[in-house]
């Protein structure tokens, strides 16, 4: 037990003085191999073996078409699209915020591309109409998680390959929580705005030119809304696996790109993207094979055996020790980033939950809502400090509409995900998945 102790504190301690995650991991996991006596030379094959599982070859094909969809204009044909049916109502462009965060994230896959490409489309859009500086990065920040949650999802991509289990299954455990969080970000949009006078409503369209305008929103939006109905479509319907669907996601990003909206205009503007894709994907497998290796010696340590004894000696009330792996999740989402966490959490809690008799894909989603919430609870707060970087303001303005969504609309997500299961088990179920 002291073992995993002394490595928790060293790895939570090098990750707060600003040690890349995976130097952060492979620290740790040196102290366990040292002082435990381990033959370190069973762990690069581990994690190689780990890494190289076809599942994982949909993370740099998501990325990339993500990295295509943000530069290539399709998420701001999106938005203006959204706009059509709520910009005249005081807050109307925090609930087109908040959607066209949740329909990007259903294309991309991921919160950091998300972020970026919505964000730096809509917040000069909302500063230019008097919408609060803070309220829009704190608001783009929790909107961006919802591709943690909406499928297709990175992290549960990750999550289905450590727990060895549906990828389909655990997309669909997210779906329904997603869409409530979606709610009721933008409800607290409208009530934290309501009575704003320095937002400036736009000037109505004229009814005679209403029809003609709408048309050409709609036919503009259809190429960029093609992604996802191919993509969705193709997973839930079975004709694709989510690797597949990521290929056919380049495929159709690409030209949609080049030749519908344009943005992706030039070669060089394609090898940019083609670059940070491979950039960031190689982060992401360097993450995975240090977090794997450090999950695996955790497990030799009998960390969950250990975590299930303390939970035992608390209480044997299934229902209050969900509270103390909530915390713990909690916890983990707010000094790591989202894909660590769910590699870190998984292998350690899914045993230990599934003695409080909560099924893999039910934890699917609380983690999923764990980890989204955790990235945005100071002190940490990964999107908080991402978001403001996009949005060009101070945290401390970010706080107070980060703790409404945090209290209003992340906590009382994370209870019910909790402790009604049928929130996510109901769609796997209809579909036969669970």
């Amino acid at each position: 037990m002291g073992i995993v102790l002394i490595s928790l504190v060293i790895l939570i301690v090098v990750l707060m003085i600003g040690v890349p995650v995976p130097f952060a991991f492979f620290s740790a996991s040196l102290y366990i191999v040292i002082a435990g006596g381990y033959d370190f030379r069973f762990l690069p094959a581990f994690g190689y073996a780990q890494v190289g599982s076809i599942i994982l070859t949909a993370i740099p094909l998501f990325i990339l078409a993500g990295y295509f969809m943000e530069r290539g204009g399709i998420g701001e044909a999106l938005i203006n699209f959204i706009s059509t049916f709520v910009e005249k109502v005081r807050g109307g462009m925090g609930a087109v915020l908040v959607v066209a965060c949740a329909v990007f994230g259903s294309i991309s896959g991921s919160g950091f591309a998300t972020l970026s490409c919505i964000g730096t489309i809509m917040l000069p859009r909302m500063y230019e109409a008097g919408y609060p500086r803070g309220h829009c990065a704190a608001l783009v920040s929790s909107g961006a998680l919802m591709s943690l949650l909406i499928p297709p999802s990175l992290n549960q991509i990750l999550y289905a390959w450590v727990a060895g289990q549906s990828v389909l299954a655990s997309f669909m455990s997210t779906l329904i929580p997603g869409l409530i969080l979606v709610v009721l970000f933008s409800l607290i949009n409208f009530w934290l705005l309501r009575n704003n006078t320095d937002i400036k409503l736009p000037e109505p369209i004229p009814k005679a030119d209403r029809r003609r305008v709408m048309t050409k929103r709609v036919l503009w939006v259809l190429p960029a809304m093609g992604a996802p109905v191919i993509i969705l479509g193709g997973i839930y319907g079975g004709i694709m696996t989510p690797t597949e669907a990521a290929a056919v996601a380049v495929l159709y990003a690409l030209p949609v790109g080049v030749f519908v909206y344009k943005g992706l205009k030039s070669l060089k503007v394609i090898n940019k993207c083609i670059i940070d894709a491979v950039t960031t994907a190689g982060v992401i497998m360097i993450m995975l094979f240090s977090v794997m290796i450090m999950s695996r010696l955790f497990i030799m340590e009998n960390l969950p055996q250990i975590i299930m004894a303390f939970l035992r000696g608390i209480s044997d009330n299934p229902a209050i020790l969900m509270i103390f792996v909530n915390l713990f999740m909690i916890l983990i989402g707010m000094i790591m980033d989202d894909t660590s966490a769910i590699l870190m959490a998984t292998p350690i809690l899914l045993p230990v939950v599934m003695e409080l008799g909560i099924h893999p894909i039910h934890f699917a989603a609380i983690l999923g809502v764990n980890i989204g919430m955790g990235c945005v609870m100071p002190p940490t707060a990964p999107f908080l400090f991402l978001g403001s970087r996009v949005g060009d303001v101070s945290i401390t303005k970010m706080l107070p509409t980060s703790m409404w969504l945090l209290l209003f609309a992340w906590l009382p997500v994370l209870i019910l995900v909790t402790y009604i299961p049928s929130l996510s088990l109901a769609l796997p179920r209809a579909m036969g998945l669970v």
